[in-house]
């Protein structure tokens, strides 16, 4: 992954971070899903999901009021 791409948000419950990824997605804002979970142990780690710098502030704004 390039460099101008940073974390808005993480969860340790996968689904979470794909449906923050379908919102940023129907607002056009590209966004991708690193999935860091231990693939035995399920109960470490966590899926993060990623957006361009220029992006972030806006994809905070739109997941902040949505609970997920």
């Amino acid at each position: 992954m390039e460099d101008n791409w940073i974390s808005i948000f993480s969860t340790d419950k996968p689904w979470q971070a794909e449906i923050a990824k379908q919102i940023l997605s129907e607002n056009g804002i590209d966004a991708v899903i690193i999935n860091k979970q231990d693939s035995s142990y399920t109960v470490f780690g966590e899926a993060e999901v990623y957006v361009s710098i220029e992006n972030a502030e806006q994809s905070k704004e739109l997941l902040k009021n949505i609970e997920i």
